[in-house]
């Protein structure tokens, strides 16, 4: 890794303090992967056209600071000699490089895993794409949603909609981000690097070939409230005694049909029209009381304004801003005393002067030429 250290100089440093990543993504599924890097300390430098491709529009502006936030922004013309010999040099100075365009692309550049190795022998790469680089398909999360299976298992009214998100993003992001690291820790070990290849296909379907077992009491039920649902969930017969507690231990619960779990799953649909019932006597807070109170699993079905309201998420300091700038979210994650930082995401070119400047030594004349051609 770059700028090694001791160990007393790492105290109370983020964990990826040393660790340089140069950061080709693009959308949701890698700035999301780099995005983790960064926010424990690993210097993400984000490679970004001359002309931004950004919608300037509010939304357009919020997404794109939430999946960018603590990164370096250059610009860099990709499609000139000068532009590919640039990054070649950052390459040489780089721990990792991550991609997530469709699998031609970087080769057509030059830029593939073999070209790379040969700048620095212990590179790791990181390719993200559809359907692994053998394949040249292309598309966005709903499209690996519906190649996965993912969309046909969540349909409303016989119609498959899907999850409604790019779902597939985020996870194959988290899949990218754990690989690097231990490419990292195996290069730490052994001296040598690797090209990571991800399918995004592949990974929904390895997160969704284990079923759950079906369950009687697992699904969400109205409140008295306007509007309001709470989830319950019984998988075990003490949670079930716990239900039957929570309820006041009605007689219908006696009955013979609900007596068993194999029973009460062929009586699921009465059983959902009775709890439904004692549910939509009671508000939210009632209900969530009571079964908590007898050790049923239960929640309240939250929307935004519940969540930006959250005592629990404000107590843990989920929300984090950086100059009177709120994020979505911070880290979930807490590494003891280390204290997380979160900065705005780049606008393109806003570190131009330090990654050319300060790491590959290029003089003022040599960036302002660059500025001239139509390189940076």
């Amino acid at each position: 890794m770059t700028d090694r250290v001791t160990m007393r100089e790492m105290t109370n440093k983020p964990v990826l303090h040393n660790v340089r990543i140069l950061d080709f993504t693009w959308v949701l599924a890698g700035p999301y992967a780099s995005r983790l890097l960064a926010d424990f300390g690993a210097e993400v430098i984000k490679v970004q056209p001359l002309v931004s491709t950004e919608d300037d529009d509010a939304f357009s502006r919020g997404y794109y600071n939430t999946w960018n936030r603590n990164k370096l922004g250059i610009t860099l013309n990709l499609n000139m000699p000068e532009g590919i010999a640039l990054v070649k040099k950052l390459v040489s100075i780089s721990d990792a490089v991550m991609e997530n365009f469709t699998p031609h692309v970087m080769s057509n550049w030059g830029l593939d895993y073999p070209e790379l190795k040969k700048i620095r022998p212990d590179i790791i790469m990181v390719s993200m794409s559809v359907m692994g680089r053998q394949s040249y398909y292309n598309g966005y999360g709903p499209t690996v949603h519906a190649l996965s299976g993912m969309t046909g298992l969540m349909s409303l009214n016989g119609r498959p909609v899907g999850p409604g998100f790019s779902y597939a993003d985020l996870v194959a992001g988290l899949y990218a981000s754990l690989s690097l690291l231990e490419a990292l820790e195996h290069r730490r070990r052994r001296g040598r690097g690797r090209h990571i290849d991800l399918s995004e296909v592949d990974i929904m379907k390895e997160v969704l070939k284990e079923k759950e077992p079906p369950l009687a009491v697992n699904s969400v039920y109205r409140c008295k409230d306007e509007d309001r649902w709470c989830a319950i969930t019984v998988d075990t017969e003490g949670a079930w005694r716990g239900l039957k507690r929570a309820m006041g231990n009605p007689a219908w619960a006696e009955d013979s049909e609900f007596a068993t779990p194999d029973e009460r799953i062929s009586h699921k649909e009465e059983l959902d029209r009775l709890m439904g019932a004692w549910a939509g006597e009671r508000t939210t807070e009632e209900l969530l009381s009571l079964l908590r109170q007898n050790g049923v699993a239960a929640g309240i079905i939250q929307d935004a304004a519940d969540l930006a309201c959250d005592p629990q998420l404000k107590e843990r300091g989920f929300y984090a801003s950086s100059g009177g700038t709120p994020f979505t979210d911070a880290s979930p994650v807490r590494m003891g005393d280390i204290e997380m930082e979160y900065r705005e995401a780049p606008f393109p070119g806003r570190d131009n002067a330090y990654v050319y400047g300060e790491l590959l030594g290029l003089s003022k004349k040599e960036i302002e030429d660059l500025k001239t051609k139509g390189v940076i």
